[in-house]
């Protein structure tokens, strides 16, 4: 097994050309990108197909025909990459029709367990909660994502005006909602409502996004919330303040559906208060776990929680990984010697 490791290493490729695949879903899409941006690729998002019959048999089973590699119009269509990455079940067997098409030609990535093995691919990310392990298989702590120590850097260079105008200590409030692991019940909705009217009572302004998975009535409660305590709301209208959120946050409330928001909040070096749902994913505890005992962490309880750490971000980690993973399969496959094609940043 790869080791873990968490530290700051920026790699970038020189002149590789790079596929993201993916079924859309924003969260892997999301991933891939975050390892692209950070190793400087040049890169085509090529989506699959998220329904029908061929998405229902997946990850085991085969493409559908007419997204082949062999053909003039779909997915994989068009001169191989250097290298592919992918995330998500959908896409697993678009992976493995690349490998069987063209072995040799391009290193593939896949970012989360594709659950067909460790072989599935030449170079596979999984978080340090999974079980999976094998020769080229790297695991961290956290999710590799977009929110980079240059994006932060940026957002607070220039502000965005629509937080600076809050004022009082800044709380970037972090909502998903249901998924396939768990369901929001009426319950959890006010006590979140409660403990964030709790919060801005004390004084600090709350900017609040939500997510499409949000239910209707914990973003209704939160609209009246933010109205009526003076902060700000993000539900898809105009520019997406996400960085920005996160760069003139004091603190971080994030809720513990979505590990990889838990992942971009530990990235910025504030405070992170965890709002604990009883159905949390069993294997998210595991990562929220190890954040509390790097002192990134702690539950929330309607207050600020003094905490100090140093940033955790993994997407520069595994980036680095992945380009040492393609340096050797080049050298292997009579290429360039490992590590010609990386540079560092």
């Amino acid at each position: 097994m790869i080791p873990s490791s968490e530290t700051h290493a920026a790699p970038a490729l020189s002149g590789a050309r790079a596929w993201i695949v993916t079924d859309g879903k924003a969260g892997d899409e999301n991933q891939c990108v975050g390892i692209a941006e950070t190793l400087r690729l040049s890169y085509e998002i090529r989506r699959v197909p998220s329904h029908g019959p061929f998405g229902w048999t997946a990850p085991w089973g085969p493409i559908d025909p007419r997204q082949g590699p062999y053909r003039s119009r779909g997915a994989l269509a068009g001169p191989y990459p250097d290298i592919l990455i992918a995330s998500g079940r959908r896409a697993v067997p678009y992976l493995r029709a690349m490998r069987r098409a063209g072995p040799g030609r391009t290193f593939t990535a896949f970012l989360k367990d594709p659950r067909t093995g460790h072989d599935s691919a030449d170079f596979i990310w999984v978080p340090d909660y999974d079980d999976l392990r094998g020769p080229n298989v790297f695991t961290t702590l956290t999710a590799p994502h977009l929110v980079t120590a240059e994006r932060i850097a940026a957002a607070r260079a220039r502000p965005d005006p629509r937080l600076t105008a809050l004022d009082g200590p800044r709380v970037a409030v972090l909502i998903g909602g249901d998924s396939r692991h768990l369901s929001y019940r009426a319950l959890d909705m006010q006590r979140l409502v409660d403990d964030l009217r709790k919060l801005a009572g004390s004084g600090c302004r709350l900017m609040v996004t939500v997510s499409r998975r949000t239910p209707d009535p914990l973003r209704d409660a939160i609209r009246t919330l933010v109205s009526e305590t003076g902060g700000f709301l993000w539900d898809g209208g105009g520019d997406n303040p996400y960085v920005a959120m996160l760069a003139l946050a004091d603190a971080v409330v994030v809720t513990s559906d979505s590990a990889n928001m838990v992942s971009e909040a530990v990235s910025t070096g504030a405070p992170v208060l965890l709002f604990d749902l009883p159905r949390t994913y069993i294997r998210h505890r595991r990562m929220f776990a190890g954040l509390a005992m790097a002192g990134a962490l702690r539950p929330f309880t309607g207050r600020l929680e003094p905490l100090a750490y140093k940033p955790i971000n993994a997407t520069p980690v595994i980036a680095q990984a992945l380009a040492d993973g393609y340096a050797a399969f080049r050298a292997a496959q009579g290429g360039l010697p490992a590590g010609r094609h990386v540079a560092e940043a």
